[in-house]
């Protein structure tokens, strides 16, 4: 009787295991890209003509139960197609650096206040919403939590918010993380995100020849670069300043979050993504990347 009872609960846990093996398995099936290097990130945006349009989930990308700067979301975006995510850190009360978009919490989860006036652990208590204004079972991440979760899976933008240079980059570095950019709205900033760190890359505002040449003044490789032209389309009477990029091997960056990702129909919205996509940008941000799956 003994034995019989000892098989049983050897197969019911055999079984579990397996359940949970194959649960995590799926789970691990996401559309990486190469990152796991400097090279391969470089290599990865590199410009060549016909490479193609590169697809960039903004604050991570977006879908119903699933908010903005989110690993979660970051996982599910990857697990339909790959992607590269522009993220937004933040200062705790306690110093840890964490993801949100805004210096308040209020849009985006079940508190209100400033982060700044709450400690991480603080935090927890609260939950994430989705665009919809839907709360999810998620919580505000640790930047060095994404950073572990993100090797070998994709490539993490910094948006440049409250959190000091010097501080995002000093713990990037501690993290070993060679996956990472930083957005940069200057030269200046460039030069000096550069200074702190020589293996720097960059998301660069570069919106006209007359920035186009600041950057190259600065010194900076090319090779460090990807270039958001500051437009939601690509404008033929920019053509100059795209060919440049392209002569240096940049790709050029489009956002439709502020323009067509606004548009309320679902339908609409895929004209839109389908009418930028026909004009050949680099990147495409969105905030929305899973409705372009199918249009590039």
């Amino acid at each position: 009787m003994k034995r019989i009872i000892g098989i049983i609960a050897w197969t019911a846990t055999a079984v579990l295991l397996l359940t949970a093996h194959g649960a995590s398995a799926q789970k691990k099936r996401l559309h990486t890209v190469p990152c796991r290097n400097y090279a391969q990130v470089e290599a990865y945006f590199r410009y060549t003509p016909g490479c193609g349009t590169i697809v960039s989930g903004h604050r991570g990308g977006m879908a119903p139960g699933y908010p903005e700067n989110c690993i979660e979301t970051f996982e599910n975006t990857l697990s339909h197609m790959p992607s590269f995510f522009e993220i937004d850190p933040q200062m705790t009360r306690d110093s840890v650096i964490v993801l949100m978009h805004d210096p308040t919490i209020d849009r985006t989860t079940t508190g209100k206040g400033k982060v700044s006036d709450y400690t991480y652990e603080e935090l927890q208590r609260f939950n994430l919403v989705d665009r919809q204004g839907t709360v999810t079972p998620y919580k505000i991440p640790r930047v060095s939590d994404v950073i572990r979760w993100s090797r070998g899976k994709t490539i993490l933008n910094f948006d440049k918010k409250e959190v000091p240079r010097d501080v995002l980059i000093r713990l990037v570095n501690e993290l070993k993380a060679k996956n990472v950019i930083y957005t940069v709205h200057s030269a200046d900033d460039a030069r000096t995100c550069y200074g702190l760190d020589p293996d720097a890359h960059f998301s660069a505002w570069i919106g006209d020849m007359r920035q186009f040449r600041e950057y190259e003044a600065t010194g900076i490789p090319w090779s460090r670069f990807i270039a958001y032209v500051v437009s939601g389309t690509m404008k033929p009477e920019q053509r100059e300043l795209y060919d440049a990029l392209h002569a240096k091997g940049v790709r050029c960056m489009i956002s439709v979050a502020p323009t067509v990702d606004r548009l309320p129909e679902a339908e609409k919205r895929k004209e839109g993504y389908r009418t930028e996509i026909a004009k050949n940008p680099d990147i495409i941000e969105t905030d929305y990347p899973l409705e372009l799956i199918g249009l590039y």
